[in-house]
């Protein structure tokens, strides 16, 4: 498969009320299937966003590459955490518009929309307004590469994006343009907050997860003084042993 694995035989029947209250995808079974399992994927992954405390109220969103198709799923624009479920995501094109669904996506489709057409091997992005990274953001200033989980999960400095305004693809501009040639999978917009992607909805996640938890490791530590920075050499080394070694390895 184009960017993760589905399994389109064990998913759900995708729902049909899109075709009664939205609009519902007209193409092969296996297109609906792989749909649909992105959809409960996607539901699923907005609770990591709320247990990490990376989101508040309705703000921040989730989306996943559909593979196999020019298609991604969204969260619906405004809906609180707790209303979440397979049902309630949205489905649309690489261009934001809404293919399958019955409600307005995401404010930020756009932006998700440009990064799946500029980055064909991204599979997941994901966006929040996380307290510390977005402090970072607010200042316009990149995280230092100071602790050895940066260097494992960024590959170097998480760098900052430019201001860009809600609505069109601006802001996905910022972040294709930001990353490009960056091993980062993080970026701050200015005065904003962050973007991640990755392969798959769930590595955009961790991304997240990991982008807070060193913005706030990294402020608490400059209030004890400066920290000092990790040779380049060493980041290169410890990103690939992370990326490389680290973890299990499915069997060949």
């Amino acid at each position: 498969m184009s960017a993760y694995e589905i399994d389109a035989g064990r998913s759900a029947a995708p729902s049909t009320s899109g075709s009664e209250a939205g609009r519902s995808l007209s193409g092969s079974d296996l297109e609906a299937g792989r749909a649909a399992a992105v959809r409960r994927i996607v539901s699923d992954l907005h609770a990591e966003l709320v247990r990490n405390r990376l989101v508040a109220w309705t703000a921040g969103n989730v989306s996943g590459r559909i593979p196999g198709a020019d298609l991604f799923v969204i969260k619906p624009s405004g809906v609180s955490y707790d209303e979440l479920t397979p049902e309630t995501m949205v489905v649309c094109d690489l261009d934001g518009n809404l293919v399958e669904g019955e409600h307005r996506p995401s404010s930020d489709t756009a932006a998700h929309a440009y990064v799946y057409r500029a980055m064909p091997e991204v599979g997941g992005v994901v966006h929040t307004h996380s307290t510390y990274a977005s402090a970072w953001a607010a200042r316009g200033e990149a995280i230092p590469c100071v602790l050895t989980a940066m260097a494992d999960e960024f590959g170097g400095e998480i760098p900052v994006g430019p201001f860009a305004l809600i609505g069109d693809d601006s802001i996905g501009q910022g972040i294709v343009a930001t990353l490009s040639g960056h091993r980062s999978p993080a970026v701050l917009m200015r005065s904003h907050g962050v973007f991640t992607i990755g392969a798959d909805p769930r590595a955009a996640v961790k991304a997240a997860v990991m982008c807070e938890d060193v913005a706030r490791t990294v402020h608490v530590a400059r209030q004890l003084g400066e920290p000092l920075p990790i040779a380049p050499d060493d980041v290169d080394r410890l990103y690939d042993r992370y990326q490389n070694v680290y973890g299990q390895r499915s069997p060949r």
